[in-house]
């Protein structure tokens, strides 16, 4: 009997440190998410923040398309379009977007919109200097409104991208801001 019990203590030490593994593995792959994204340049996260626009030479000679794609959680009661879905711009020029919002909804709703740029290696060259995406976007029951977007497209962007493809995600986080506002309140 002492053959099984030392095959079965062997095997809950190979199952418990395979367990562990998994777990560190796990949390592993964020971070190696991020890194493998941007060795391959496949990440089109844009910044959070708004840039500062300092004045830079435009480049009159060097044409851009911007592509607007737009795109609601599938439970959100809301319309979202851009006023245009394409615009040509060049480099360095400062430039004005906007993006229309409708709440479907009887009841009052708040929005977070999420871009992304692609190709991912221009994300980096995409610059917004005011964006609906900074903010949470509150609208009223059966409410319309315009998002404003300024952005302008860095003139060091690589000469092999012509086009660039601004989409966002909206999503509802009603029920966060309820639980913020509740547990805010509480205290």
């Amino acid at each position: 009997m002492t053959q099984p019990t030392k095959s079965n203590r062997k095997l809950l030490i190979m199952l418990i440190a395979g367990s562990i593994g998994m777990f560190g593995f796990g949390f592993a792959l964020v971070p190696l998410y991020d890194v493998l994204c941007d060795t391959l340049g496949i990440n089109g996260k844009t910044q959070n923040s708004a840039s500062s626009y300092e004045a830079v030479v435009v480049d009159k000679s060097r044409t851009v398309t911007i592509e607007f794609v737009t795109q609601v959680q599938s439970d959100m009661p809301w319309e979202f379009s851009p006023k245009v879905n394409q615009i040509s711009v060049h480099p360095g020029e400062l430039t004005h977007a906007q993006f229309l919002v409708k709440n479907l909804s009887a009841h009052d709703t708040v929005g977070q919109a999420i871009p992304s740029v692609s190709p991912g290696q221009g994300a980096a060259y995409f610059n917004k200097t005011e964006c609906f995406c900074f903010n949470q976007q509150p609208l009223a029951a059966s409410a319309t409104a315009e998002l404003p977007l300024i952005f302008y497209v860095d003139p060091d962007l690589p000469a092999s991208i012509n086009t660039l493809t601004l989409s966002y995600t909206l999503y509802d986080i009603t029920d966060k801001q309820t639980i913020v506002v509740e547990q805010g309140a509480a205290k």
